[in-house]
């Protein structure tokens, strides 16, 4: 009997990868390439659109020399791309506008307080129809912003030649040669112009926005159909585009998170912690935000989200800015000879603190040094940051969703630290679970098109393999701790401006 081959692609911030899956969902074989991030002096963050097609086509090319299979034996594709980043580009040609404008990027800030000042009640009704805080780092404003600087999209937008998209819509019509402009549920519930119990574009959004309804994307199933590629010409005919989703929806689906109350935390430059909601949308005040996880099986689900600024940067500012550590991979070791007694704390407010404080205008600092805090005792201050703020978010989703027994499904490279993943397991008092593959959003959205083209069935999730951590801290010391982060916490939030206008989650 054929093989049938699934390719998987997890088109992320920093760069394209290729996954290569069998019919039993395992990763055979990946290809990745890095693309400029194009920064200005004002910090403004672009992608060159262009440049990430062209490297999506490379990484499939170079996957399948790699791999050695049949390219006749690829059956359908799935996509997980990097959320909120935004771009517009002409309809007739395909050419964009403009560059990217990445998640990252707050040049959508004065639009963002433009609308509060002239309607002041616009923020709420932004959050009561997308679960979203109005803010910059999220589509809207950024497609706001290109058709209030260039000449070109609102000229072509007003012709009704606009795509204004994310980066999974732009590469669904590039791969499809301009025949397909779609996007999925969970890109559709990040842009801030996508009403998530009507399931809808909404119109009294997208007038707060100023952007043209027309101009936006089919919204199709996570695991739909949307349309069919061979990559010009990389294979021998087309195969059919079956499932995307953003990159953490991605991961969630991909760790088998597929019912209310199962939980996951990616571990990158910052994290992103996602609960399973189920089918009904939990709208909270906690300083936690609420999206669509999906639509697969024709069914939707709902996700409580909270992301955190510093979690893998806070090693890498151990490593790179103070020079404490060689290696990343070093501070498991240091960590674990660090004086017990120690009790100094790192509140990592870099750029302020995102969920649930959403405070700008705070700073970073050690809390609690003494005479001989040394230097394997900052980085574990910094381990245990990450932790710690992860811990305030689940504790927080198990108010929000009234589930108390939760266990942490965990991926990112920071998950490779044992001293880390067992705190994380003390101080929430939960199991951890860290998977062995770790390309977990290409491997979400592969699944979820193997799911959607009948190749696969739910019980790939079973074959997933993984490390388990189990706490084995006391409650008392548990309580010490986590009464000391928070004391520490009140302290860098009380050195700040009260300033919390217009944060970026």
């Amino acid at each position: 009997m054929k093989q049938n081959y699934i390719i998987g692609i997890d088109q992320s911030t920093q760069g394209t990868k290729a996954m290569l899956f069998d019919g039993n969902g395992i990763l055979l074989c990946r290809a990745d390439k890095n693309h400029a991030q194009l920064v200005d002096e004002r910090g403004w963050v672009e992608h060159n659109p262009e440049e990430i097609y062209q490297n999506t086509l490379l990484v499939v090319k170079e996957l399948m020399k790699k791999s050695g299979v049949d390219t006749s034996a690829v059956a359908c594709v799935g996509i997980s791309n990097q959320r909120e980043t935004a771009m517009a580009w002409n309809r007739s040609t395909g050419k964009p506008v403009y560059n990217a404008i990445v998640w990252q990027c707050a040049r959508g800030e004065e639009i963002c307080k433009r609308i509060t000042r002239l309607n002041p009640g616009a923020g709420e009704e932004v959050r009561r129809r997308t679960g979203l805080r109005l803010s910059p780092y999220f589509s809207a404003a950024k497609l706001a912003w290109i058709l209030e600087h260039v000449k070109e999209a609102a000229s072509l937008a007003a012709r009704g030649e606009l795509c204004c998209g994310t980066m999974d819509s732009y590469l669904v019509y590039r791969l499809t040669k301009g025949r397909e402009f779609r996007t999925d549920y969970s890109n559709a519930s990040r842009t801030q112009l996508f009403h998530i119990r009507e399931l809808a574009w909404d119109e009294t959004l997208c007038g707060i926005f100023g952007i043209p309804s027309a101009c936006l994307p089919d919204v199709t199933d996570s695991d739909g159909f949307f349309g069919m590629t061979d990559f010009e010409g990389i294979l021998p005919g087309e195969v059919p585009i079956h499932g995307v989703m953003g990159d953490s929806h991605g991961a969630l689906f991909g760790q088998g998170c597929l019912s209310k109350g199962m939980m996951k935390t990616t571990y990158g430059t910052g994290s992103s912690i996602m609960m399973n909601i189920g089918e009904a949308p939990i709208f909270s005040d906690l300083g936690i935000v609420t999206s669509l996880a999906w639509k697969t099986g024709g069914r939707v689900q709902y996700v409580l989200e909270g992301n955190i600024n510093y979690t893998g940067a806070v090693i890498t500012w151990l490593k790179d800015q103070l020079g404490l550590l060689a290696s990343a991979g070093e501070s498991e070791e240091l960590a674990k000879r660090a004086n017990p007694a120690d009790h100094t704390y790192l509140v990592p407010a870099f750029s302020g603190l995102g969920a649930p404080y959403w405070r700008s205008d705070v700073s970073a600092a050690f809390i609690s040094m003494s005479r001989t805090t040394g230097r394997a005792e900052l980085v574990k201050a910094g381990l245990c940051s990450i932790a710690y703020q992860i811990a305030d978010i689940v504790e927080l989703m198990k108010e929000a969703s009234g589930i108390h027994e939760v266990e942490l499904r965990v991926d990112g490279g920071p998950t490779k630290n044992s001293f880390l993943m067992q705190f994380q397991s003390d101080i929430l008092n939960s199991r951890i679970r860290v998977p062995e593959v770790e390309e977990l959003s290409g491997l979400g959205a592969a699944y979820a098109a193997g799911l959607g083209a009948g190749i696969y069935d739910e019980s790939l999730f079973g074959n997933l393999r993984s490390r388990e951590y189990l706490p084995a801290m006391g409650p008392e010391e548990r309580e010490e701790k986590l009464k000391g982060w928070t004391a520490a916490v009140k302290m860098v939030l009380a050195s700040g401006e009260g300033d919390q206008s217009c944060w970026r989650s």
